[in-house]
């Protein structure tokens, strides 16, 4: 990048964000973006990872194409960028049609420098023609660990991204991240060509976070929680802070108990309404409520400097979202403590939530049927209704989609293209009048869609094939495509209001035959390694709480940070030779995590009166006997699509065992099955 681009850069940086300088690897990345480089920035929670995009896109000639995992982290984005004057917006499925349609326009017009949107929503077909029709400088892949199926929570739509950026001939990408391993880094740089120069990272080591592991038994952990924060219960001593929690009603009835003790302390969930959420969302962020119990449904995109204190009431689900959730606190570089109350009382949920999204062998195998029907078809194309997929098979979405991506892998499959099964019209303007906008055979075109689409009272369902075959009969092309063109035009014109819903993946068979039993046990054993993978993660974040060797100097190599080398101090020299300073271990404190309370010993009796219920309903509804898998997600409380028709979660044993090892629940009522009578 030549000088004048650098200095160009920093007045922007100065007189549109208000900085008069950047911050840890800013820089760096700002110049290869702007000089037109693929670009890879690996930032700890709170570093700036957002101004390395929304810098660069005030300099790039077209649109900067955002994609981002969380509608709120789009929101807070979109509010600063806002704030200082440019030119953003984001699409979301809570927009109505009109605020869609406009925004879309803007980016028509060149009037939008940033526009953000959900991964999924680049499989839209209307979506990826509005695409086509717009410059696009750079594509900025935020949380973009989400791309490695060794990341912690790898999202299979994510996989897709390298080939919407060749399909739209989007030049260079930038991909944003807290939290990549090496491996996840490797991984990132393959799928988008991006060499080793063009990865920038801060590190991960923040000398201004103490972090602290006290291990206590579970019913000691409130009574821990309110003495450690008791300096700060008088009003003028309170300081911002997080609890994180797993489940829901541990967050309502810490907040509860913490709001009887004095504390000015809220719960906050997924179970909460939008509105209540975004109410006690924005009096933590203004200081009016200092204390948020939280799921991790609280966090992302947040970015408040002054947060004092982050504590862990329930075990993280990965060293990766340890790290982010430590990652908000102290983002102002001022001392702020991370307190985990580490007890392993929390690990069999952990665990049992991901033995709940293994798919059962015979789910795999009905998938596999499908597309093996598909192949025998003389088009070889395969459309997927996820939800009715998810349904049919008893696998859920998110495995379905990891699924899917496997086959992709294998080979197996290739997907062609996504389309809404289904569009509804409203007329605005009179249909004669429609007509007459048109002349000759565009004219027949239109009166053909008006007579093809039939009314009921206001709105009217597009019939693709109707609409075709009509159009065949009189000689006109009505095409799907063709139609999809003429509502969309009459929609931005005002004429009509359009609604699509059901979104198809259209897959072509690549591999028409194949082996359907050999391929169901390779697929289920990839799941089973990718479980047991999850598995030992939860294993390496038990193993960290636990360290004798310093905390942070643990997290910091387990994230590839360079600044802790063979035992060392920190690059800067500043820290004790063998440490940090300020962890627990430290300060000579090296935890050793209490156990779950033992659990009574399971019986025949037990199995007759929990599981008995849900066998003879299943047995009613669909005519078979439940599989060992099926009656421990049961009783485990795990969910699957085919509960929802059985009503299972009415019945008694529901989630009896959810505090239970699902290994051991699962060998239980095996050993129970395979007795006779």
């Amino acid at each position: 990048m030549t000088q004048a681009n650098i200095q160009g850069a920093r007045e922007t940086l100065l007189d549109v964000f208000g900085f008069a300088d950047f911050r840890g690897g800013q820089e760096a990345v700002v110049e290869r973006v702007i000089a037109g480089r693929s670009t890879a920035a690996i930032f700890a929670t709170g570093a700036g990872k957002s101004l390395c995009y929304q810098l660069p896109a005030l300099h790039l000639p077209h649109l900067t194409l955002v994609v981002s995992p969380l509608l709120a982290l789009m929101q807070d984005q979109l509010a600063f960028l806002q704030r200082h004057g440019v030119a953003a917006a984001s699409l979301d499925s809570t927009q109505d049609r009109d605020t869609v349609r406009e925004i879309m326009e803007r980016a028509r017009r060149g009037e939008l420098k940033i526009l953000m949107v959900s991964v999924e929503r680049l499989k839209n077909e209307r979506f990826r023609h509005f695409l086509r029709q717009v410059a696009i400088s750079l594509l900025v892949i935020d949380e973009a660990h989400c791309i490695s199926e060794w990341g912690h929570n790898f999202r299979p739509d994510y996989l897709k991204l390298p080939d919407y950026q060749r399909e739209f001939g989007i030049p260079q990408a930038l991909l944003l991240t807290a939290t990549a391993t090496p491996a996840v880094i490797d991984d990132m740089r393959a799928k988008f060509a991006i060499a080793e120069d063009d990865v920038v990272t801060t590190g991960f080591y923040r000398n201004n976070l103490e972090l602290l592991v006290q291990p206590v038994e579970t019913d000691s952990r409130l009574p821990a929680l309110v003495e450690w924060l008791a300096p700060q219960r008088a009003p003028q001593q309170q300081s911002s802070t997080i609890i994180y929690v797993t489940l829901q009603q541990t967050a309502e009835s810490v907040a509860k108990a913490l709001a009887n003790q004095g504390f000015a302390a809220r719960a906050y969930h997924a179970g909460l309404d939008s509105e209540t959420r975004d109410r006690i969302q924005q009096g933590f962020m203004e200081g009016e409520i200092p204390c948020i119990v939280a799921t991790i449904a609280f966090g992302m995109g947040i970015d408040k400097g002054d947060i004092r204190n982050v504590i862990h009431y329930d075990l993280p689900k990965s060293i990766e979202n340890y790290s982010q959730e430590i990652g908000r606190a102290g983002r102002d570089g001022k001392p702020s403590r991370c307190l985990m109350l580490a007890g392993r009382d929390g690990l069999r949920v952990l665990e049992n939530f991901v033995y709940g999204d293994a798919p059962e062998r015979e789910g795999i195998r009905h998938v596999l049927g499908e597309i093996a029907d598909a192949g025998r078809q003389p088009a070889r194309q395969w459309p997927v209704l996820l939800n009715a997929l998810s349904r049919d098979s008893n696998v859920r979405l998110l495995p379905l989609k990891t699924l899917l991506v496997r086959l992709e892998m294998h080979g197996v499959i290739a997907p062609r293209f996504a389309y809404l099964a289904e569009y509804r019209l409203r007329y605005l303007d009179e249909t004669a009048d429609l007509v007459a906008r048109f002349e000759g055979e565009r004219a027949d075109f239109v009166r053909l869609l008006i007579d093809n689409i039939a009314i009921a009272r206001t709105w009217g369902t597009v019939d693709f094939e109707r609409l075709h075959q009509a159009g065949a009969a009189a000689g006109i092309d009505a095409s799907r495509s063709r139609v999809i063109a003429a509502l969309e035009y009459f929609q931005d014109k005002g004429w009509v209001v359009l609604e699509g819903k059901r979104m198809t993946d259209v897959y072509e068979v690549r591999q028409p035959e194949f082996d359907i039993d050999a391929l169901a046990d390779r697929l289920l054993a990839e799941s089973q390694s990718r479980e047991q993978a999850e598995i030992d993660r939860l294993q390496a974040m038990l193993d960290l709480f636990e360290s004798e060797t310093c905390l942070t100097r643990r997290l910091a190599a387990y994230f590839g940070d360079t600044r802790f080398k063979h035992g060392g101090a920190p690059a800067d020299r500043s820290q004790a030779a063998q440490g940090c300073g300020h962890c627990s271990v430290c300060h000579g404190h090296v935890a050793r995590l209490p156990g779950a309370p033992p659990l009574p010993e399971l019986t025949d009796a037990d199995f007759t009166r929990q599981a008995g219920p849900f066998i003879e309903r299943h047995r009613e509804q669909l005519g078979t006997l439940p599989g060992a898998q099926r009656i421990a997600h049961f009783l485990c409380g795990l969910s699957m699509p085919v509960f929802t028709p059985l009503k299972a979660r009415q019945l008694n044993g529901f989630g009896v065992h959810e505090q239970r090892p699902y290994p051991d629940v699962r060998a239980w009522i095996e050993e129970r099955m395979a007795q006779p009578g």
